[in-house]
């Protein structure tokens, strides 16, 4: 039986005991039993048991039921279990009976034993519960009190299904089709799952441990650009910068132009490197002047030898920047001993930089006359000198040229073809770089006036085509090393893929892409000599007993292998042997006795 039972049946058997005028006191009266009983009852004092607590009307006893279930101190017909009760269980009675007839079996006994002035309220009583039994069971109430037994939820339960039936959850408790699983946003998570936590963690990696080295913060900084973490790598090169810029001489001056660096060495070439990735990231975020200026200080280190080959950009910044007059006056300064003219960036720049001089309003008529006539000029003799470069110009620029000029066999594709590879590769980075300048109508109708001039000039057997042909055939052979250097750092992809297989097929890595094949080496680590080769093992083990021994050996001096410090070695060698032979004592051992054999099996 239930502890819900039990206290019911002992409330009843309470209910029946004579109640004191102070004793609580029930309203159990509907309508009719209110009319028949007249006289109005009043409200107790305390009840017997339990002195100083006033009386509580209540109006239906089953509240008190309900209520006593959620509170830890229960509350039978209106008094608190604390309180001492006035009335035992019979001797030799049952604690628990069956849930069907103990109710109705401890009824009939309570109402043999009741005292004769207890039997008209026992009855009404009684009269009442059936009544409320009535009413529940009309409305299809399953508990008596209200309330649901734990025992009933708990078969209802498994009688759904709900636990012994195990299945797919219903529809209702499923999540959403587009619902996002927020364990799974963090990749770390899935690479950890894949290659385990270590290798994952060892990326983070190298910053903490060596937050400032060079060659590695560039590397990391390609890796972050690839992934287009474009201020991670910025902020990785600006470090590197930084760290290189601490060790600085404090002679050095980055801005006379005075200063060099020679590229040789593997030390300086992280500088280099760094410069121009920052270069590269200021011009992509539309700082050419800013650009401009890092282009010059990187060629300024080293202006002859120029290992990264900044000519073959300082004129797009410059053209960018429209700093026109920097242009033309770096041309007319190196072009003597630079050959500037013969590298098709400069050739077709420098007019250009004319060109867009002579646009200007704010200089004076004649200069704007003269820098026209010296931009249609030198536009003609580029044009004579790199007939290959006009036609993937227009179509880059998205220009369909003129039926005369793409006919014309000196501006056809046979002029593409017939260019030496080194100059197709100088014509790819120039044109993949530096073609949406000449996208302007001004500019364009420009060309068109000079293109048609030169295919004048070439009709009429003009001998400076002959002279430019033979030109283009001598000196554009094999690109010297450092522009190859360039082309992989500028990442052009139609100068790249005109790379020769040689410099293609071997590894290229960031930090040092091809590096020069004169590499002056600050140090050399020294060459380790095996001493194994040089003699016996048991030589090799009383060398080891020396304290100067050293695992690569003696050195070879004065020409011949050990020098004068081989017969020292010996020397200390044996005097070495004879110290160890002279402190090595045998100790007197006893010998085992034939008597003593269970010694000899408590060992064995």
């Amino acid at each position: 039986m239930s502890r819900r039972a039990l206290r019911r049946l002992r409330g009843e058997q309470r209910g029946q005991e004579p109640l004191g005028p102070g004793a609580l006191q029930f309203d159990l009266r509907d309508d009719d039993d209110a009319e028949e009983e007249g006289p109005k009852r009043g409200s107790g004092g305390g009840r017997p048991g339990c002195a100083g607590k006033e009386g509580v009307r209540v109006n239906n006893r089953f509240e008190l039921i309900n209520i006593e279930d959620l509170e830890d101190d229960p509350v039978v017909n209106g008094e608190r279990s604390d309180c001492p009760r006035t009335d035992a269980a019979a001797p030799g009675s049952k604690a628990r009976a069956p849930r069907g007839n103990a109710g109705t079996k401890m009824d009939a006994d309570a109402a043999t034993a009741a005292p004769p002035e207890q039997s008209n309220a026992s009855g009404k009583l009684r009269k009442k519960k059936k009544k409320q039994k009535n009413k529940k069971n009309s409305t299809g109430e399953t508990s008596e009190n209200g309330l649901e037994d734990i025992d009933r939820i708990l078969e209802r339960i498994e009688d759904s299904g709900g636990l012994n039936h195990p299945g797919p959850a219903p529809l209702s408790a499923r999540k959403h089709v587009l619902y996002v699983e927020h364990r799974h946003l963090n990749p770390d998570t899935e690479l950890k799952r894949y290659f385990g936590a270590r290798a994952v963690l060892g990326e983070q990696v190298l910053l903490q441990t060596s937050p400032y080295h060079v060659d590695s913060l560039l590397q990391l900084s390609d890796a972050c650009r690839f992934q287009e973490d474009q201020e991670m790598a910025r902020d990785l090169v600006e470090r590197a910068l930084y760290s290189m810029e601490c060790a600085f001489h404090p002679l050095f001056s980055l801005t006379s132009g005075a200063c060099r660096l020679d590229y040789r060495r593997p030390e300086n070439r992280s500088f280099y490197l760094a410069l121009y990735k920052q270069m590269s990231f200021l011009e992509k975020r539309g700082c050419p002047r800013t650009a401009l200026e890092y282009c010059k200080l990187i060629l300024s280190l080293e202006p002859d030898e120029d290992p990264l080959c900044m000519l073959l950009l300082v004129d797009h910044l410059a053209l960018r920047a429209r700093n026109y007059e920097y242009l033309i006056r770096l041309f007319q300064e190196w072009e003597g001993h630079r050959n500037l003219s013969q590298l098709p960036n400069f050739a077709f720049s420098v007019p250009l930089a004319y060109f867009l001089l002579s646009q200007q309003t704010d200089l004076p008529e004649q200069e704007l006359g003269s820098a026209r006539e010296k931009a249609s000029l030198l536009i003609r003799q580029a044009l004579t000198m790199f007939p290959g470069v006009l036609m993937p110009l227009l179509e880059y620029c998205s220009v369909r040229p003129d039926a005369t000029v793409a006919s014309h066999r000196f501006f056809g594709p046979n002029a593409e073809i017939s260019q030496p590879p080194a100059l197709s590769q100088l014509v790819s980075l120039y044109l993949g770089r530096s073609h949406f300048l000449w996208k302007e109508p001004a500019t364009m109708s420009w060309l068109e006036e000079n293109v048609r001039q030169v295919l004048q000039a070439v009709d009429a057997g003009d001998p400076a085509v002959e002279a430019c042909e033979s030109r283009r055939k001598v000196l554009y052979q094999r690109a010297p090393r450092n522009i190859h250097r360039h082309v992989i750092l500028s990442e052009i992809k139609e100068a790249v893929a005109a790379l020769p297989p040689d410099v293609t097929t071997q590894s290229v890595m960031g930090f040092d892409p091809l590096p020069p094949l004169d590499t002056i080496y600050s140090y050399v680590r020294p060459e380790r000599i095996s001493p194994v080769s040089r003699g016996n093992t048991i030589a090799l083990f009383f060398r080891s007993l020396l304290p100067n021994y050293t695992a690569e050996g003696e050195r070879a001096e004065d020409g011949v292998l050990g020098g004068p410090n081989r017969n020292q070695g010996l020397n200390r060698l044996m005097l070495a042997v004879r110290d160890m032979m002279a402190n090595f004592h045998l100790n007197d051992l006893e010998a085992p006795r034939e008597d003593d054999a269970e010694a000899e099996g408590e060992w064995d």
